[in-house]
């Protein structure tokens, strides 16, 4: 019999959460499938090898392990754990301040902090895991009106998920970065435009913005369903993945692609039009 992966995948109500759960599934393999309320997943089609656990991971530190500790303990540990949950908000920098930075943070960066260093010590105990944390080509593309706050909290994680992939090597823990572009999932942009402290400078900019931001709902261009199963592709080893080395990176759609590329070449552009400044301040 084929080894079984469990997986542990936060926020499986809607969107790539869903379909991974049932594509891991019917790939073989065991799921867990939380969501921050347990009704919200019990219309998940019945599978022997589901498990459905309520799992908030906006609670503290402390709750967090507690719950992952119990999950661990359904089918003896944990292989693959997917960092899903999480949302934007939108709304202008100056605008938002520092409390929506919080609240932003506290879902898309410390939420999979905590979800990753509770689930951890049991992939250390067995030197094997994978970590996998859905990330954004909007770390590479913020520069769209109301984008900032959620843009910056997938920075946040694409570099932590850098740093967490050299720290986690000598384990046999691997880490897999998603850089999704603009994909066709439920309620992808369903919070409301944050209007709580208008600033009369930016009216036009914000009337710009919320008509704008909202526009591309139902016309993106990414198949959600072929994007996790490349997902599962990649931590299995199997179809598009067989025999190919191991990618930090798993960058899919045409969209994230070009935004990507143009970032990099904007920031190569920097490095040699302003070459002399640039290496101009070394002591030697």
């Amino acid at each position: 019999m084929l080894y079984q992966k469990v997986w542990l995948i936060t926020g499986t109500s809607s969107g790539f959460g869903r379909r991974l759960t049932g594509i891991a599934l019917a790939r073989g393999d065991r799921v867990i499938a939380t969501a921050r309320t347990l009704r919200n997943i019990e219309n998940l089609p019945k599978h022997p090898n589901l498990h459905l656990m309520q799992l908030d991971i906006n609670a503290s530190t402390k709750e967090i392990k507690a719950r992952i500790d119990h999950a661990a303990r359904v089918w003896n540990g944990i292989d693959v754990l997917v960092n899903n949950a999480g949302y934007g908000l939108p709304a202008l920098l100056e605008e938002g301040g520092a409390s929506l930075m919080l609240r932003q943070f506290q879902t898309n960066v410390f939420g999979v902090v905590n979800a990753c260093n509770a689930v951890l010590p049991h992939m250390r105990k067995k030197r094997s895991g994978t970590i996998v944390v859905i990330g954004s080509r909007s770390a590479w593309k913020p520069e769209i009106r109301g984008l900032g706050f959620y843009a910056a909290s997938k920075a946040a994680v694409h570099t932590m998920s850098e740093s967490l992939a050299l720290e986690l090597e000598p384990f046999n823990i691997r880490v897999l970065l998603v850089e999704p572009g603009s994909f066709r999932t439920e309620g992808i942009l369903s919070h409301q435009w944050d209007c709580s402290n208008p600033i009369p400078d930016y009216d036009e900019q914000r009337a710009d913005g919320r008509v704008n931001f909202y526009k591309p709902a139902g016309k993106q261009p990414g198949d959600p369903d072929k994007a996790m199963e490349i997902v599962v592709d990649v931590v299995k080893g199997e179809g598009c993945a067989a025999g190919r080395e191991w990618p930090l990176y798993l960058v899919l759609g045409k969209d994230a692609e070009a935004d990507i590329r143009n970032k990099c070449a904007k920031v190569l552009k920097h490095l040699d039009d302003w070459n002399d400044v640039v290496r101009g301040v070394d002591l030697v």
